[in-house]
């Protein structure tokens, strides 16, 4: 049955360029929210809650970010735990943006040489092959744990650029932590972890209560964790008693779990259980704020964390398609996501070639950022799909691609294989915008002892090829694939993004990027349109699988674009828009000053404004 609204419905939700695009079945999901003093998306509604919080008490959007970020570590523990990982970007009232690399690094007592001639043993893999396994980083239990760095990340945005006190932004923490209904997507991943927690007992007891398995509605309980925070949060009200400022009691917490009781109580419960972090690897780990890397792309810059994450593989991207009319092209058709998808290969190809920790490795940044390299990259892309993994050329000299070495592999449990991340994003009345893609010690993840906190699976990130930039070594941060993005137009806020999607991140931000500056669609529209990704590319988790030429198509994008994908040698298929690999987030500054937010509704992203 018609419905004669329809028409009438969409052409006023959707106006512009972006009215020619969407068709009559294809409006929102759901519908943009626009605001004028703040906004955040968020991955789940607890989360957009403990952000809006701050906004309704005067804070700013650094500290409804932080606040958001914090509940995620208990709300989306599936995703993303309290001794996890973040990359934040930040832009100040004055108009700078920074980074903040908030990844931990490795325990020094690790090499590479230890985990290429180490068996891996259950719990790591659970099917464990006869002769053992070599060159990869177990993908689970306490091996592949680093320093946590989500943490000081989020301690020192808020010393830097918030205005809250530890205590006011981690209150709607502490209360998820002393009572959250479950959703079924949480109790999906309890139930699907149940024999790594029988290795661990600290991992049964918090999720598991009385040995029984969770049902949707019932209230998890995590008392450790939440003691552990709030005896964060005594400390931080002994500095302020004594006189301290905010910023120095901010401080006072940062080096209690660095350099104090939380990481003696890490370092104790490590040492009793084989894993090689200790507490001088915790001592060692301070953060500083850094700059960002910036490219501009027709009137706009778009700043992503630096060489450490996959971040600016979006960059570069963005460089090779500047010298193309993508609008031409049109949205989807066949030759836009032909020469978006080559353009991706290459930029991935760079990205696992040359990208590692800048502290240890040389990455020859500048080339890789450079216009006139984007224009030999661009002229690499032909009218047929490549098969093959194609680094560029730097400073007269290919580098070795990973796939060059012969790797091991192993069908890892799906119990055990990486299990994603979330994203954060708000910006303010003042212009401040603040993005983040939080990560690491997902489920199933190894609590350490009584302090409630889970540790990271990060390290599988590292690869274990002799001299490559991105080798496992002492005190290094593994290359990652979390990937914020901010963009100002005019030195002007702009645009907040984030996704999960580990190596689709940064494909799918770039995508929405398109969406809204070349065809005029709101945060929501952009958010919603059918995506594609390319498997062209070396995995960043598990053994590292290399799928050349595989490329998944959204459901809802056209059969005979299908068809002319396969013709051009791209092996390609289709995908659920329920299970594309990402679910952005996007708040946007409209030229009058109004502040929109989307949200992935497949994989039930939210968002507020106010």
């Amino acid at each position: 049955m018609r419905h004669p609204l329809r028409w009438t419905l969409a052409i006023f939700l959707i106006s512009g360029a972006s009215a020619q695009l969407l068709k009559e079945y294809e409006r929102p999901v759901r519908q943009v929210v626009r605001g004028t003093k703040g906004a955040i998306a968020a991955g789940t509604d607890s989360g957009a809650d403990a952000g809006m919080r701050m906004y309704f008490s005067g804070g700013n959007a650094v500290d409804a970010g932080l606040a958001s970020m914090f509940a995620a570590s208990i709300s989306e523990f599936s995703h993303f735990g309290f001794g996890g990982e973040v990359p934040i970007l930040i832009r100040t009232k004055t108009g700078k943006v920074v980074s903040i690399a908030g990844i931990g690094t490795m325990p020094k007592a690790a090499t590479a040489e230890f985990f290429r001639n180490r068996q891996l043993v259950p719990g790591e893999v659970m099917a464990v092959d006869p002769g053992g396994l070599r060159n990869f980083v177990p993908v689970a239990g306490l091996m592949p744990a680093l320093v946590p760095g989500m943490v000081d990340a989020g301690l020192l945005a808020l010393k830097e650029f918030g205005t809250k006190s530890f205590e006011e932004v981690i209150t709607p923490t502490i209360e998820l932590a002393d009572g959250m209904p479950l959703d079924d997507m949480r109790v999906a991943s309890i139930r699907s972890m149940r024999r790594f927690a029988q290795l661990w007992p600290t991992t049964k007891e918090t999720f598991f209560t009385a040995g029984r398995m969770p049902l949707p509605g019932q209230v998890l309980r995590q008392p450790k964790l939440a003691a552990t925070i709030r005896s964060m949060v005594a400390v931080e009200k002994k500095a302020r008693a004594t006189g301290k400022s905010r910023e120095a009691a901010i401080d006072a917490v940062r080096d209690y779990f660095y350099r104090g009781e939380i990481a003696r109580r890490i370092d104790e419960f490590c040492k009793a259980n084989g894993a090689l972090l200790r507490y001088e690897d915790m001592a060692a780990f301070r953060l500083k704020v850094e700059e960002p890397e910036v490219v501009h792309y027709k009137g706009y810059s778009i700043y992503k964390p630096g060489f450490w994450s996959q971040g600016p593989s979006m960059l570069e991207a963005l460089n090779i398609l500047e010298g193309l009319d993508v609008k031409k092209m049109g949205l989807n058709s066949s030759e836009y996501i032909h020469t978006i998808t080559e353009a991706l290969k290459l930029a991935y190809a760079d990205r696992d070639t040359y990208y590692g920790d800048p502290l240890f490795s040389k990455v020859p940044s500048d080339e890789l950022l450079s216009q006139e390299y984007a224009a030999v990259r661009r002229s690499q892309i032909g009218p047929e799909a490549s098969l093959e993994f194609r680094p560029g050329k730097i400073r007269g000299t290919v580098g070795e691609h990973p796939s060059k070495f012969a790797m091991v592999r192993v069908k890892i449990d799906d119990e055990l294989m990486a299990r994603d991340t979330t994203g954060i994003s708000t910006i303010d009345k003042d212009g401040m915008m603040f993005t983040a893609t939080p990560s690491g010690a997902w489920t199933p993840s190894v609590i350490a002892g009584d302090t409630g906190i889970p540790l990271t699976q990060r390290a599988q990130s590292f690869l274990l090829i002799p001299g490559h930039p991105n080798e496992l070594a002492g005190g290094k941060r593994p290359r990652v694939t979390l990937s914020p993005t901010l963009v100002t137009r005019g030195g002007e806020a702009y645009l907040s993004m984030s996704t999960p999607g580990g190596d689709n991140q940064d494909q799918s931000l770039l995508q929405v990027f398109l969406n809204v500056v070349e065809f005029g669609m709101n945060s929501q529209q952009a958010i919603e349109y059918p995506r594609f990704q390319t498997r062209h590319l070396v995995s960043s988790f598990d053994n590292h699988a290399m799928n050349p030429g595989e490329m998944l198509l959204d459901e809802r994008i056209p059969r005979k674009v299908l068809a002319d994908m396969l013709e051009r040698g791209h092996k390609a298929k289709q995908a659920s828009r329920m299970n594309n690999g990402s679910a952005p987030v996007m708040i946007r500054v409209t030229p009058n000053g109004v502040i929109e937010a989307g949200a992935d509704p497949y994989l039930s992203r939210t968002a507020r404004a106010w």
